[in-house]
């Protein structure tokens, strides 16, 4: 009988078959190296299960950023949005680039900021949107003209009382430990809604 000559251990879903004598233990060694495609003891190949889809929605009107697996809320964060004039831009977009400690230049003086405490990224950037058309408009102190391509994106911010608030040139701030946090749930591609 089967059960008195084999032991049985299941492992890890994987059922290991211990023979229970050195004479099994060859027929078994003999068994397992012979190519048998229809023997019973071949296994099946095992079937990756498909990766999680991330996907972030990003409701504009009340500041609220989703991070969504497979159609779920999996976390929320509050953010900064961009102020009147220099809006958000709504539609759908997906993660175009991301950088740890990124370094900020200025859109219109070209000034950069290195990388640390200062910087107004904070400590990461996800961008999604590529623009190139130019921008102009008043910043709530000056008029502000930009030429040239500049990126939209989420990242963290320094100004942690801006976060809640429509104060930005258009990229999404969050506090910096939020966008560490999203940094690590995204990834280049994944999707980005922006509604009203």
């Amino acid at each position: 009988m089967l059960a008195a000559r084999f032991a049985s251990l299941l492992t890890c879903g994987l059922l290991v078959v211990a023979p229970a004598s050195a004479e099994a233990a060859s027929r078994l060694k003999w068994t397992l190296s012979s190519p048998a495609p229809s023997s019973p003891l071949t296994p099946s190949p095992a079937l990756p299960s498909p990766a999680p889809t991330s996907s972030l929605v990003l409701f504009r009107a009340q500041r609220q950023l989703l991070v969504l697996e497979n159609g779920r809320e999996l976390r929320r964060f509050p953010v900064a949005v961009g102020m009147p004039g220099w809006e958000t831009p709504l539609g759908r977009f997906e993660v175009i680039e991301m950088r740890a400690n990124p370094e900020w230049e200025h859109p219109a003086t070209g000034q950069v900021v290195p990388a640390g405490p200062n910087n107004p990224l904070g400590s990461r950037w996800i961008g999604f949107l590529r623009d190139c058309q130019g921008r102009s408009g008043f910043n709530g102190q000056q008029h502000l003209e930009v030429k040239g391509c500049v990126t939209v994106g989420f990242h963290g911010t320094p100004q942690r009382v801006s976060v809640g608030q429509a104060v930005s040139h258009g990229c999404v701030r969050l506090l910096d430990e939020n966008v560490q946090d999203l940094f690590q749930l995204v990834e280049v591609g994944t999707m980005v809604t922006v509604l009203p």
